[in-house]
């Protein structure tokens, strides 16, 4: 099997654009620069090789970061913040393919060649191996056969950085920052620093780290907040010698320059990540024996010790936690309850490191961390199981659409799932017992008899480090002992996703929690004796991509996109921890709303979209203040109750087409809309008198073909349209160039430069008779129109001087606006025709089940389902309506498998409606937030504009409404 890579995500196509377009206006022939080797008082071996030149002055590329922020919503930076550009993606979007497929852009736009990409760690940096080993096929494919090379940086293969240098193609090199962290200061100390600091034979006596330094290479740094956070290690990333950093995280320290920002909350919005449920197992209730929880030691005003016990009060026994000292007796601490009466006194603290211990006068003892009562391992095996049953459901739900569902359960002690005999032979610990005999019970039921007929001891297995024997152990996560372990999960990565494989459930130390994810993680189980202390975006971050088939195809069914977490806590403390973590590391404050939450809203006026602006979204933000809604703070108050029949939310007339566009942005900013309780899940229901009634039959007849399309367009028009868009652009200037000429000394410390002059001048390719590219041929690849049109669009617009000037700027101002004419022009001379024989079965609604949760769920009489799962505030006043009217016969809301294709991707009508009057009429319907919404000029809009082709073809009324007394 492997893996599919769509070419075509927007997200990611934006985020690859928001880098490259830093760089607009740098010209393609300047990208290489030739590079040797000098001494100041002697030549010592000249040898040449190709680096990266950069052409742009500081102006020119503050000028570019502050169009692409305005591009892409984001705050202006006020000053240039140095060639450190910033792109933030959260877990599971796609991050390291975006800045793979950067380099090759780059390359392509620019012909910037040498590439470093610095990671923190070893498991970050198999992934990053991993992936450029799986995108090579689809990067050879996407740009024309490229060549290149990429390498992990070995210092026992030192030889690798002459060839970097030297190679005239794309040339990738990964290294861990702890690599050359240790530069060399003192020549005395010279094993003190790392090799590639160091003098090399090899290497005609130069060190390593000048054939890099001399490329300039472009640094790419994943996770930078895990790389170059201390004050060496920034010094260490300088002494790289950078053409510039390109930094990628999703949670960014320092965002310099950001240049596109792709939170948790855009990606759940978005549905670019799984949704997440919590299925919460506690154990707080469970008072019936001594509980002591021993958390943590503190030695510096006198030994003291924290616990967790339970404490008798007015409304019955609490957990708290107390701090205590040698001589305490925990029945007087725990109010005289009278389960820490027999001799819980504390005896001895020990806070010697790694030897923490707390012992009592019965003579128990706890170690750091372990927990005594509380039923523990009665918590841990209900987990267990229902992780099992959460696992067999979603094999059920899979079945037979290709795709491989695992379950990763997280534990602290290795010895709990895998422990070791006084002979040294392995034995399943208490977890892997407990696995194995709920498995067998649950395996046993008949919903579940026929799934995953394989081995037990083949559908569970775990991903621990070992020591030198082969033992198990316990580790950091950071440990040479860990490598092992990272190269045995990555190289098995799509080994596990194949259905032939037949591990299903993987048990892995808490330590090993970064790097690392599988999108066929559907359960996440933590199995610690404590509460996890695990970051909660850690935890789920290893199951948030979304999952793929046997076609190595992404999935995109929302009913099957979802992420269990079976955790040892409640659902409100989970959630209340993650959404702290969100807020701290991305400064998103839920339940507060901005002023200029409401700018990006669009109206319809006089025919004319435009966006409502930062004025007036700042008025409708007072208006719900005075209304009670938010306070001055922005926060949402207990008014704002969209779920109460009696809400309403009054806006003045100028803002009433978009109040529902209103409430919906307001309800977005609740956490609660973003992480749900597993306990609120609810199967929807087939509701037999619609699904059997001889109307909705008729209606489906009539709703069910499907069909192709063509596209007819005038040449003419083309040509017309996109030559005035090309005369009224921007014109383009000359090319700047900065010459500069320094003296280069090559010292122990690294590579010295001193100016010796600065020119700066400008270019113009025509008068310098420089070859000019084939801007017919680029054009041509770029918009796939014919060279004759191309040559009339050039003709016709009158820019054609300008193409000297600055030719790669010219020819990318060109493709984009002819691109933009051209979609415009596809989408408005669309054509649909049936299909012979294909159409969307009605027993698709009892196949597939729909599963959703209360909070967006409204129950209905006129339904095919008992149940609408809405999207927003106006679907669900939509359905109400509908389901009270007495002329509404029934109505459907057309399931996610009911797609039309369009040439800007598929699109999933809302409203399918029988209604009643002199005569019975079929009817789609689609629900939008904004009047006039066609007259917009969106993918959205577009998508619409094809729908309404498409159903013009099969004779349905097709309309856009925003109440339901439209229909």
């Amino acid at each position: 099997m492997r893996l599919k890579f769509d070419p075509n995500l927007q997200f990611q196509i934006d985020a690859v654009n928001a880098m490259a377009e830093v760089f607009y206006g740098q010209p393609l022939s300047e990208g290489d620069l030739e590079i040797g080797f000098k001494r100041l008082d002697w030549i010592f071996q000249t040898e040449l090789g190709i680096g990266n030149n950069l052409i742009l002055d500081e102006a020119a590329l503050l000028k570019n970061i502050h169009l692409v922020q305005e591009h892409n919503d984001l705050e202006k930076v006020s000053s240039f913040q140095g060639r450190h550009f910033s792109i933030e993606m959260e877990t599971g979007t796609g991050k390291t393919y975006v800045y793979l497929r950067t380099i090759f852009e780059l390359y392509k736009k620019y012909g910037f060649k040498k590439f470093v990409i610095v990671v923190p760690s070893v498991a970050i940096r198999e992934g990053v191996l991993k992936n450029l080993e799986i995108t090579k096929e689809h990067f050879l494919h996407l740009y024309n056969n490229v060549s290149y090379d990429y390498f992990v940086y070995d210092s026992k293969k030192i030889n690798q950085v002459r060839q970097f240098a030297a190679s005239n193609h794309i040339q990738i090199m990964v290294i861990n920052i702890d690599a050359f962290r240790k530069t060399l200061e003192d020549k005395d100390e010279e094993k003190k620093s790392n090799i590639i600091h160091r003098e090399s034979d090899k290497l005609s006596g130069r060190k390593p780290i000048e054939f890099i330094q001399a490329t300039h290479p472009i640094v790419i740094i994943d996770e930078p907040q895990s790389v170059d956070n201390t004050p060496k290690a920034k010094e260490a990333m300088e002494t790289l010698n950078p053409l510039c950093t390109m930094r990628y995280s999703a949670t960014h320290r320092n965002p310099y320059n950001l240049l596109y920002k792709l939170d948790p909350i855009k990606a759940y919005d978005m549905r670019l990540v799984k949704r997440i449920e919590v299925a919460s197992v506690l154990s707080e209730e469970y008072f019936n024996q001594p509980f002591i929880q021993f958390k943590a030691v503190d030695n510096q005003n006198g030994i003291r010790a924290k616990l967790s016990i339970h404490v008798d009060s007015s409304s019955g026994p609490k957990l708290k936690n107390v701090t205590v000292r040698s001589g305490d007796d925990l029945f007087v601490r725990s109010n005289e309850r009278e389960n820490y009466r027999n001799s819980y006194i504390i005896n001895e603290i020990n806070a010697e490191p790694g030897n923490e211990y707390i012992s009592f006068a019965n003579g128990k003892t706890l170690a750091l961390g372990q927990t005594q009562g509380g039923l523990t391992d009665d918590i841990m095996k209900i987990q267990v199981k229902n992780a099992i049953q959460e696992h067999l459901e979603k094999e059920l739900k899979v079945k037979d659409k290709g795709i491989k569902v695992l379950s990763l359960f997280f534990i602290d002690r290795v010895a709990n799932y895998r422990s070791y005999d006084e002979q040294g032979n392995p034995v399943k610990g208490k977890i892997a017992l407990w696995f194995e005999e709920y498995f067998n019970e649950l395996i046993q039921k008949p919903r579940y008899k026929d799934l995953l007929k394989f081995p037990l001891e083949k559908l569970h297995d775990g991903y621990f480090a070992a020591d030198k024997k082969g033992i198990l152990k316990d580790t950091s996560g950071t440990t040479l002992a860990d490598e092992d372990v990272y190269n045995k999960i990555m190289k098995n990565k799509e080994q596990l996703l194949s259905l032939d494989e037949p591990l299903r459930f993987i048990f892995s130390h808490s330590a090993l929690r970064e790097g690392w994810d599988n999108p066929n993680v559907f359960q996440i189980c933590t199995l610690n004796e404590t509460k996890s202390e695990m970051k909660k975006r850690q935890e789920i971050g290893r199951g948030l991509r979304l999952p793929v088939n046997q076609q190595g195809e992404r999935i995109f069914d929302e009913t099957i996109n979802r992420l269990t977490v079976i955790a040892n806590e409640s659902y409100e403390d989970f959630a209340r921890k993650l959404q702290t973590e969100i807020e701290e590391d991305f400064n998103v404050h839920f339940g507060a709303v901005s002023k200029n939450a409401f700018a990006k809203i669009i109206q319809v006026i006089d025919d004319q979209e435009t966006t409502l602006g930062d004025e007036k979204s700042k008025k409708i933000w007072e208006e719900l203040k005075q209304q009670g809604h938010i306070d001055e703070d922005g926060k949402i108050q207990p008014k704002f109750n969209p779920s109460d029949k009696y809400f309403e939310v009054i806006l003045s007339p100028e803002f009433q087409d978009v109040k529902h566009q209103v409430i919906d942005i307001v309800q977005s900013y609740l956490f609660s809309e973003h992480v749900v309780n597993r306990n609120n899940r609810k199967t929807l229901k087939i509701n037999k008198m619609v699904y059997l009634d001889d109307e909705f039959k008729k209606l489906w007849d009539k709703i069910k073909p499907k069909t192709t399309y063509s596209v007819e367009y005038d040449t003419d028009v083309l040509i017309e349209k996109a030559s005035k868009a090309i005369r009224e652009m921007d014109r383009i200037e000359k090319v700047k160039i900065v010459y500069k000429k320094a003296e280069v000394d090559i010292q122990e410390k690294g590579i010295v430069t001193k100016e010796l002059r600065i020119q700066e001048t400008t270019a113009s390719y025509g008068e310098d008779k420089v070859n000019l590219p084939d801007i017919l041929a680029y054009l041509q690849k770029e918009t796939e129109l014919t060279r004759n049109t191309i040559v009339r669009i050039l003709i016709s617009s009158g820019r054609i001087e300008e193409f000297p000037l600055n030719p790669q700027k010219f020819m990318d101002s060109v493709a984009r606006l002819i691109k933009n004419e051209l979609h415009q022009l596809v989408v408005d001379g669309i054509k649909y025709e049936k299909i012979a024989g294909q159409e969307y079965e009605m027993r698709l609604f009892e196949e597939t089940e729909i599963i959703s949760y209360l909070n967006n769920l409204i129950e209905v009489k006129k339904s095919v389902y008992d149940a609408i799962e809405y999207d927003s505030e106006i679907e669900k006043r939509f359905a109400e309506s509908l389901d009270m009217r007495d002329d509404i016969k029934l109505f459907v809301k057309l399931p996610s498998w009911f797609k039309i294709d369009t040439p800007i991707g598929t699109y999933n009508p809302d409203w399918a409606i029988v209604k009643h009057e002199d005569d019975t009429l079929y009817l789609i319907r689609e629900t939008k937030g904004i009047k006039d919404f066609e007259k917009l000029r969106n993918i959205e809009a577009d998508k619409i504009r094809c729908a309404k082709m498409h159903f013009r073809e099969l004779k349905v009324d097709f309309k856009m409404v925003v109440e339901a007394n439209e229909v």
